[in-house]
């Protein structure tokens, strides 16, 4: 650990663990700001593996799906109580309705995510690159995977729903990188 009058080359921040304690101990640290890894290998990778792609993918589809889903059908029930009822028929009816729509939304987009993160994953790997068009191709082939079982013309359809999404997903990503300073 280097000393507090030290400057080194890495930006650090000072840290002083007993400040609020009002103990006489003064010792101060120099924490990095940036993440520190453990290989080299690891600080040159800018992106995520593909079991940490497949969660993340995975997680963020179920959720956004139950939270969405949950929210439409809460509204559904509330929408469906009539004059008679008491109040904790209507919140049976509100809590089953958003459970039940919750479960299905987040399950479905769940898997969307699922199949677009094996896929992207797939096409990286096999392309032996890694640009913007392995999501674009990803999403294509994900629309067209997941709506495969009702038919080649609503396959196609929402394959090109998918490309799309994802190519706007990825252009919208890369005008915030370029235009909002974070």
């Amino acid at each position: 650990m280097a000393d507090a009058g030290e400057s080194s080359d890495r930006k650090t921040r000072a840290y002083h663990p007993y400040q609020d304690l009002h103990i006489p101990i003064q010792n101060l640290y120099n924490l990095p700001t940036s993440p520190e890894y453990l290989f080299h290998e690891e600080a040159t990778v800018q992106r995520r593996s593909w079991g940490e792609n497949l969660q993340y993918f995975t997680g963020c589809g179920y959720l956004t799906g139950a939270i969405l889903g949950a929210s439409k059908g809460s509204l559904e029930g509330l929408k469906a109580s009539e004059p008679g009822d008491t109040l904790k028929l209507r919140i049976n009816r509100v809590l089953n309705s958003g459970g039940q729509s919750g479960r299905k939304l987040g399950n479905s987009l769940g898997v969307v995510g699922l199949i677009f993160a094996g896929l992207e994953s797939g096409i990286i790997h096999m392309r032996g690159t890694d640009d913007l068009m392995n999501s674009v191709l990803a999403g294509l082939g994900t629309g067209a995977l997941y709506k495969a079982a009702s038919g080649p013309r609503s396959a196609a359809v929402a394959g090109a729903i998918g490309g799309l999404a994802a190519g706007v997903a990825v252009a919208g990503k890369q005008a915030i990188k370029r235009y909002v300073p974070i």
